[in-house]
């Protein structure tokens, strides 16, 4: 056996996780070193996380007013020229979020390769490039959109948006980068193995794509062209417009460090997080913390207090995110169904949750930077997001909703 062989199985006997190598004799020679190299990579702290640690504890709640939607027509021509003039400048780079697969929708492949259309092909990937183009033909200028894939989709993605040949968008200031992935354990605190020669690793949520754009060089890339802000935005909402110029403008002008898209709740009880401020720093409360006196809250005139969720659309300064982020993000416990090999070296894909992955989520960077601009859109013209095959924020919703903005399906 070599050093690397004892130093990891030293290690993982300290962990009580020796299992990890059951099948190691039957590896080949690359796959013994992945799979050691995997060992080494793993953080041992999320092992000693607790749930209750983990769980979302909110402090003093009180409402954030946002930028209406009558505001935003007063000075929408300041804001559009303001927006513009910075794309121009080459300030504004986007970043795409697109490290999940289209489970949910019945489909194996990322997420972003989900065809939606009826007569012809119309993809994820391709509504929201569509969308892009339009602020690429209001400033004349293509700005760099960086897209977060994961190991389980990474390759599939590059090689989708080069074979439809980036749908338009200019490859050279397209870039990719990689999601941090984060180890899976059962109840008991054992790691999973996905196959013999393989740990059971998962992306670790949305929340870490600052770190990860970081990690991968492309931080500095932005910075050393000039980019001092930028969007992210999720990949299922078709409709969502990504740096269009009245939003980037509005976010400029306002003075504040981070610009939010909010749309107003069709209900109290949306599904969705609501944008307020928690002990004076702008803050995002989950549909599922939202108590009732809160979702119920009026004002003196009988309006809502907290009528605003958000779209998970946000603007920010670079100057702003290397501040906040030179601490990262805690993690959450999130409970799930989790493939794995037995002892016997059988898969075994789980119909309940059986084990727990750890997620670090966008919605606490929020509530890291010091100030924030709700800004209200239409949500008919942005909000379209494709979570379920049916019912409600599902693909027959968004094809609804892209007729009603006169694209063809």
């Amino acid at each position: 056996m070599d050093n690397k062989y004892n130093n990891a199985l030293e290690v993982l006997k300290n962990h009580g996780q020796e299992h990890l190598l059951r099948f190691y004799d039957e590896l080949n020679d690359t796959e013994k070193d992945a799979l050691l190299e995997q060992i080494n990579g793993i953080d041992w702290s999320l092992l000693r996380l607790k749930k209750e640690e983990s769980a979302a504890v909110h402090g003093s709640i009180e409402p954030l007013g946002a930028m209406t939607l009558s505001e935003i027509e007063k000075r929408y021509d300041e804001f559009e020229c303001a927006g513009i003039k910075a794309l121009k400048e080459g300030k504004i780079a986007a970043v795409l979020l697109a490290g999940g697969q289209g489970t949910r929708l019945g489909w194996e492949g990322p997420k972003g390769t989900y065809n939606i259309g009826q007569t012809h092909d119309l993809y994820i990937f391709e509504c929201l490039i569509n969308n892009m183009l339009d602020t690429v033909k209001a400033c004349g200028r293509f700005f760099p959109l960086c897209i977060m894939t994961s190991d389980k989709n990474n390759d599939e993605t590059i090689e989708f948006l080069k074979a439809h040949d980036y749908f338009g968008y200019d490859p050279s200031k397209v870039f990719f980068f990689k999601q941090d992935m984060a180890p899976s354990i059962d109840f008991n605190g054992k790691l999973y193995l996905e196959d013999k020669g393989r740990l059971s690793l998962s992306p670790n949520g949305n929340g870490g794509w600052f770190n990860s754009l970081e990690n991968a060089g492309l931080l500095d890339m932005l910075k050393a062209e000039g980019v001092e802000w930028i969007s992210i935005f999720a990949v299922d909402n078709v409709l969502q417009r990504i740096n269009d110029p009245a939003f980037v403008g509005a976010t400029l002008l306002s003075g504040t460090v981070c610009g939010a898209k909010v749309i107003r709740k069709n209900a109290p009880d949306e599904r969705i997080g609501v944008l307020c401020l928690e002990d004076g720093s702008p803050s995002i409360v989950e549909y599922y913390e939202t108590t009732e006196e809160l979702r119920d809250a009026k004002d003196e005139n009988g309006e809502p207090l907290y009528p605003f969720g958000v779209t998970l659309n946000y603007l920010y300064s670079i100057a702003e995110l290397e501040r906040v982020c030179e601490k990262p993000l805690k993690y959450h416990i999130v409970e799930k169904k989790i493939p794995y090999i037995d002892e016997n070296g059988t898969y075994i894909k789980p119909d309940k949750p059986n084990g727990i992955k750890f997620e670090r989520l966008a919605i606490d960077l929020i509530h890291m930077v010091s100030d924030c601009l709700p800004y209200e859109i239409v949500r008919e013209r942005e909000f379209a997001p494709i979570k379920n095959p049916t019912g409600i924020d599902s693909v027959e919703s968004a094809r609804e909703l892209l007729k009603l903005n006169g694209v063809k399906l």
